[in-house]
């Protein structure tokens, strides 16, 4: 069975790994392709492209409100997912996954969805609002059939019978909440995250982990590289993006700003 490219990202870089989120449609309708560009030009590993929602539970006043400046651009889920298109060739071997919530999925069909991400080159799914019961029930046939993993999250409060289940029952990564709240920046980890991240990584789980949700700078990425396979930033991109004249000048800040 030929390997997906995220098993691929995994075999040939099992640490130091870094994801970078954007909201699709932010700042500008057409900054997608130039985004994911830029990214792959800057060295990312993994590009989650986030499908704007009006209400985004997971996300904080950054990401909702880049969001918000999204959704009044235009962007909606089928031309996020034609840009996504146009974009593949230059991404390259660049995992791409998609994040978003359960309602714009459904609305578009949800195993229209999954063609459509086959098609374009998607190479994952973030459905933070899934239920796991749903998941087995009605999505995991479909991750099967079309060879497109959903990834679960977990965070401080997920049980580990729940976490094996998730490691046992999906595929792709798992991806590590740092805290119960949103998303958003903190200048560090307390001492209370650092026992998670340590819980977690003394499981003998069979899935690599990623650890999203605060990381704000150089500190706090290899904080997290020290427990997981990389870190997954979103906010602190969303505030280079804001405060940049060009996508080019943000992508270098972002990277600047976590010692890359």
């Amino acid at each position: 069975m030929k390997m997906n490219r995220l098993d691929n990202l995994f075999g040939r870089k099992p640490e130091g790994l870094l994801s970078i989120y954007f909201t699709a449609g932010f700042p500008q309708l057409s900054s997608t392709q130039e985004i994911i560009t830029q990214l792959v030009k800057g060295g990312v590993d993994m590009i989650e492209v986030g499908v704007p929602f009006s209400d985004p539970m997971a996300d904080g006043v950054v990401i909702q409100q880049s969001s918000t400046r999204a959704l009044r651009n235009g962007m909606t889920l089928s031309l996020l997912l034609d840009q996504v298109a146009e974009a593949r060739e230059a991404a390259g071997d660049t995992s791409l996954v998609l994040m978003g919530y359960l309602n714009p999925f459904m609305q578009y069909g949800i195993e229209r969805l999954f063609q459509r991400c086959k098609e374009v080159g998607i190479d994952a799914l973030i459905i933070p609002d899934l239920p796991f019961a749903d998941y087995l029930k009605d999505f995991k046939p479909l991750c099967d059939r079309y060879d497109l993993p959903i990834i679960m999250l977990i965070t401080p409060e997920t049980s580990d019978e729940r976490i094996r289940l998730i490691d046992d029952h999906c595929s792709g990564f798992i991806y590590m909440v740092s805290s119960a709240s949103v998303t958003g920046t903190r200048d560090r980890f307390d001492d209370a995250q650092t026992r998670y991240f340590e819980r977690i990584a003394a499981l003998p789980l069979r899935h690599h982990r990623l650890i999203g949700f605060g990381i704000s700078n150089r500190e706090s990425m290899e904080r997290v590289c020290r427990y997981s396979s990389g870190g997954i930033v979103g906010s602190l991109f969303i505030k280079c993006l804001d405060r940049n004249p060009s996508i080019p000048a943000a992508v270098a800040d972002l990277l600047s700003t976590l010692g890359r």
